[in-house]
């Protein structure tokens, strides 16, 4: 294999080889670079490119709002479907870039049915409800090395008896689509903050001779209101608490989200591919496309 030279001494390769060329077993450790970006890739995809991995959510969505109890708006169940491809750079090593989809239904909090329309407590509006159906979510290319030579450490990842945990917080402040062209001035950004914490077996995730790992999640939103639910700039926020897991195949997944899925999301049983050159998308991108698509067609008329 390719060996890159660095400060601290050659990059090796994810997988250590035999005399005969074939690929042996070795356990990973989280403190050398290469390593560490083995055990990310592993716990998001697995080791072989173009190999579907399939995580899957389930859990309750929730009102805040200052001077009111907490409200149980919806149940929501959720899936993404991913896979990792490898990357090369001269410099930065040898590391993989993950494209994925990703929906999540939510659901009426006493019967567990998919929520078409939605009756609006604040403002008793009946309103149309949009899941989430991202596509694409595709991460920025990783690599052992970062650009200015600094090593790739996992977040916050510790080790308690056969368990490994890993806690990731992403907070997220960035331009609405939704908003004007001032938003520096006066607000209006989208605020939020996706914690995502993975528990899986040490053993599991560490030794090479495991092609993958299958962690659980658990997985926590805070954001702003659902553009979908025309709240008009009501004070408040949403909180998302599910957990889930990675699955072994895509038919692990509820018949709920199989069927959901084959009535109105039917790429969703694949992943996008490795080179997908496409912009993310979010809810308020896609809900912009869907308002901009219906203004469109009433003017046409």
């Amino acid at each position: 294999m390719k060996r890159i030279l660095k400060a601290g001494g050659l990059l090796t390769s994810l997988f250590a080889l035999t005399a005969t060329g074939t690929v042996q077993a070795r356990t990973l450790d989280p403190n050398k670079p290469e390593d560490a970006l083995e055990i990310m890739k592993r716990t998001q995809c697995g080791t072989a490119d173009g190999v579907p991995a399939v995580y899957y959510w389930s859990g309750k969505v929730y009102s805040r709002v200052q001077g009111e109890p907490d409200r149980h708006l919806f149940n929501g169940q959720g899936m993404n479907i991913r896979q990792c491809v490898k990357i090369e750079d001269p410099k930065r090593g040898i590391g993989y870039r993950q494209v994925s989809r990703e929906v999540m239904f939510y659901l009426d909090p006493k019967t567990n049915e998919v929520l078409r329309t939605w009756d609006n407590p604040w403002t008793g509006e009946n309103v149309k409800v949009m899941q989430i159906a991202n596509d694409p979510v595709n991460s920025r290319p990783n690599y052992p090395y970062r650009a200015d030579g600094s090593p790739y450490k996992l977040p916050n990842i510790n080790t308690q008896g056969k368990w490994m945990f890993m806690p990731l917080e992403v907070p997220l402040f960035y331009h609405n689509v939704l908003a004007g062209d001032y938003q520096d001035y006066v607000g209006n950004k989208y605020h939020a903050m996706e914690i995502f914490d993975f528990t899986m077996l040490a053993d599991e995730i560490l030794d090479t001779k495991n092609p993958t790992a299958y962690p659980a999640i658990s997985w926590v939103r805070i954001s702003d209101w659902m553009p979908w639910m025309k709240m008009r700039g009501r004070q408040g926020q949403m909180v998302f608490n599910a957990m889930g897991a990675k699955l072994k195949s895509y038919d692990e997944l509820p018949q709920l989200i199989k069927d959901e899925i084959a009535l109105n999301h039917p790429e969703y049983t694949a992943p996008p591919p490795g080179d997908d050159p496409r912009k993310n998308e979010t809810t308020w991108t896609v809900f912009k496309k869907l308002i901009d698509a219906e203004r469109a067609e009433k003017k046409a008329k």
